[in-house]
């Protein structure tokens, strides 16, 4: 029962994304005086709709995306709102698109001034190229926003993950010896005390320092105590924003050698630790959740462009799983599967991670959208940086602006692209069906 809820929740997340998406693009573009004509959630026919003002608002059968129709977006819009073709002009022309961008509002002409003016001066294409990059831009802010809103909830709840030196747990001893495999045992009687525990430290404290060592992951404190077996070294650390130092003494114990450590006759290293388990997530006030919020977003940004990079190599992986081999959870996933494991993350509790995994939805989604293809909102903004820097050459040169691009000639591209990448997302949505990816959790 919980996971179909968490199933259904995260596909409610993934609608008010796409709804939040097309208003972003209605918003900005209604703030700026372009006239709209629809607003709408899915495809297909209609089930329901409304009219408010100059705009249609409604919700259609088929809930795979939505669409704002903006007029002089196409020329097919722009002569039906404003009875012709538009006026004459350097900039005047055809422009097919399929992105079913369209925002509108009962707003001042950009050149007149004044309420009220025909459909055919409120098109989209008579506005001044930064206004239609915002507006453009909107649906991929609109994602970035979301994420912005999932991530700093959860920095100032549960906390976001770290490798930050906090102790996440204190141990209540430390065991002597490990083994060769790297595994170490529980605590038994007779096992030394942690050293940690002896010197003060507490869940929640930031190590900075071993000795004369600075210390920013917790990998660097593993570094800096195993290093230092048998000493008796002063640690700093932070506990709520106040720096302090205690004197720990760090226990000698047997461990798996890593790097250049050496090791004895039964293959272990003589190593320092003083009993400390690492905290995976870290928690933040209301203020200081604002940069942390950022920093993480950032960190899942450039990871997204990583997997970007990487992505053509991994569409054969669909394959495989279709036809049968185990399949490999780096492998693409559809809505399907995506919506699958935020069901599993809210069957085993984990409500973190549901929003965490809700959070880099949108972020794939939002820096997805920007890619310079069409029918991409990132192909259009191309073109209308592209038009723009062709007018500004032609009148560096002294020649007629060529005017606005002609899409029609675009179309083979545009089908190519929406073939490509609506083969693979039913490659995914097969894959995730038939054999989907294991249950983290379990």
């Amino acid at each position: 029962m919980t996971f179909t809820l968490g199933v259904v929740l995260f596909a409610v997340g993934i609608g008010l994304s796409i709804a939040l998406h097309e208003f972003g693009h209605l918003l900005t573009a209604k703030a700026f005086g372009m006239k709209a004509t629809q607003y709408f959630i899915g495809f297909g026919p209609t089930l329901f709709s409304f009219r408010r003002g100059e705009t249609e608002y409604g919700l259609k059968a088929i809930p795979a995306g939505g669409f704002v129709k903006i007029v002089g977006m196409t020329p097919q819009e722009e002569e039906a709102e404003a009875g012709g073709r538009p006026a004459g002009g350097p900039h005047s022309g055809w422009s097919p698109q399929s992105s079913g961008l369209g925002i509108g509002a009962r707003t001042a002409h950009p050149e007149s001034g004044r309420p009220g003016a025909s459909a055919g001066s409120r098109a989209f294409w008579r506005y001044p190229a930064w206004k239609r990059v915002i507006v453009l831009a909107a649906g991929s802010v609109m994602h970035f926003a979301i994420a912005l809103v999932a991530i700093y909830g959860a920095a100032v709840t549960s906390g976001l993950p770290t490798d930050k030196a906090i102790v996440g747990e204190l141990q209540p001893c430390v065991v002597t010896a490990g083994s060769t495999d790297g595994r170490v045992r529980d605590c038994r009687p007779g096992d030394p005390a942690s050293p940690a525990a002896n010197a003060g430290l507490r869940n929640g404290d930031e190590i900075t320092r071993v000795g004369d060592t600075p210390v920013r992951t917790f990998e660097d404190l593993v570094t800096a105590l195993r290093a230092n077996p048998d000493r008796t070294l002063p640690v700093t650390y932070r506990r709520d924003g106040v720096e302090r130092t205690t004197m720990v003494s760090i226990e000698p114990v047997r461990r798996a050698p890593i790097g250049s450590e050496q090791k004895g006759s039964d293959g272990l290293a003589r190593v320092g630790a003083i009993g400390v388990a690492p905290a995976l997530f870290e928690q933040h006030g209301p203020a200081g959740a604002v940069p942390a919020t950022f920093r993480f977003t950032g960190t899942v940004v450039a990871g997204t462009f990583g997997a970007l990079k990487t992505f053509p190599s991994k569409v054969p992986r669909l394959l495989d799983a279709l036809a049968g081999q185990p399949r490999d959870p780096d492998s693409p996933v559809s809505v399907v599967g995506v919506s699958r494991a935020g069901g599993q993350a809210l069957e085993a509790g984990s409500v973190l991670f549901f929003v965490m995994l809700l959070a880099g939805f949108n972020i794939f989604v939002g820096v997805f959208n920007l890619f310079p293809l069409l029918p991409l909102d990132g192909g259009h903004i191309a073109i209308v940086l592209f038009e723009k820097v062709r007018s500004w050459v032609a009148r560096l040169l002294g020649r007629a602006d060529p005017g606005r691009v002609d899409y029609a000639k675009l179309m083979p591209l545009t089908m190519l692209v929406i073939a490509v990448f609506g083969g693979i997302s039913l490659l995914a949505i097969l894959a995730d069906i038939v054999n989907p990816i294991a249950n983290p959790f379990q």
